[in-house]
């Protein structure tokens, strides 16, 4: 059996179905009926809402950045500052200051995860190519191969030039580019007075302020394994980000064997425990995406503990039993499982 499924564009259309259906303002005014523009930007479905119709502008804005943005973090895209850098044969290249501020964001991921995490994968997640691979398990030699040009401690940035040691070494930042990008974009929302809305990237929700009616808006969090908009919980948050890694987003199956996309750097292999997947609360969505990562790799016992040692982090655990485990910043009244 072979199985392969794109999460990413499964969760966005979930995400924003549940969304648009649970955030319903109670004022019936024109000023606060929602306003929603989508497309589609780093392989995966976008939407953004506001509540307030006459900044529909705002929305233009943020898709024109959701553009440039993909331009400078696309490791596909020729052109773009990541491919430079992956093609410069170790040379020195000179890239732009939000690529600059990402690396250095992934770099320090790295180190807080001990390597975990690491944005110099990209060499290793080309070789399985989840996104379209349907049930091809590369040969050892060449994982092993794709591993000798894994470590984050490998680029050297002075002022805005990054160089590569190794040649070979191949940069991917899916792990963190859209919590960052929909970092900048509450950012910019924020700047230009919007009190009120959902940035959804893919999966990776982030959320402005509360409902106009004051109360929190409810986030659904995907049943593994279950139809698309089969909820195993639901999240009440304001002005926070909510972000999920799992075995369900991406894998294919061989010989009853599942193979995913969270890849450990360490032995070039998805992750096996006891997790189906990790969602992280937190007020960056930058943060939640190398998190969620970070902490699934950790399973259960020791991804709670890392969790519950960061500030104003918490985190949602699913287990291969379906069942729901929180960190104690949690409440009951936060959270409602079916």
């Amino acid at each position: 059996m072979k199985k392969n499924i794109d999460y990413n564009k499964k969760i966005a259309f979930f995400m924003v179905i549940l969304l648009y259906f649970t955030i319903i303002p109670l004022n019936g005014c024109s000023r606060n009926e929602p306003i929603s523009k989508a497309g589609f930007y780093f392989d995966t479905v976008i939407m953004i809402t506001l509540y307030d119709e006459s900044q529909e502008y705002l929305l233009d804005e943020c898709f024109a950045m959701a553009d440039r943005y993909e331009q400078l973090f696309s490791a596909t895209l020729a052109g773009s500052d990541i491919s430079h850098i992956n093609e410069s044969g170790g040379e020195p290249v000179t890239v732009s200051d939000e690529t600059i501020e990402l690396l250095k964001k992934g770099i320090a991921y790295g180190e807080l995860s001990e390597g975990r995490f690491d944005i110099t994968i990209g060499a290793l997640s080309s070789l399985w190519n989840f996104s379209e691979n349907s049930g091809v398990v590369p040969e050892q030699a060449d994982i092993d191969a794709a591993l000798q040009t894994v470590d984050y401690h490998g680029i050297q940035i002075d002022g805005n030039t990054v160089t590569l040691t190794n040649p070979d070494t191949r940069i991917d930042l899916g792990g963190i580019a859209k919590g960052y990008i929909a970092d900048q974009m509450k950012k910019y929302l924020c700047e230009q007075n919007a009190s009120s809305g959902i940035i959804n990237l893919g999966g990776n929700v982030l959320v402005i302020g509360s409902k106009t009616d004051g109360t929190a808006y409810t986030i659904g969090i995907q049943k593994p394994f279950e139809d698309t908009g089969t909820a195993i919980a639901s999240l009440q948050i304001a002005d926070q980000s909510l972000v999920s890694s799992g075995i369900y987003e991406r894998y294919f199956m061989v010989d009853n064997n599942l193979y995913h996309h969270i890849l450990d750097p360490k032995t070039g292999y998805p992750y096996h425990n006891d997790l189906l997947g990790v969602s992280i609360l937190c007020d960056s969505s930058v943060d939640g995406d190398a998190l969620s990562t970070t902490a699934f790799s950790m399973g259960l016992s020791e991804g709670m503990d890392f969790i519950e040692s960061l500030p104003d982090t918490e985190a949602i655990f699913i287990t291969e039993d379906n069942e729901i485990h929180t960190t104690s910043g949690i409440s009951s009244e936060m959270i409602k499982t079916y």
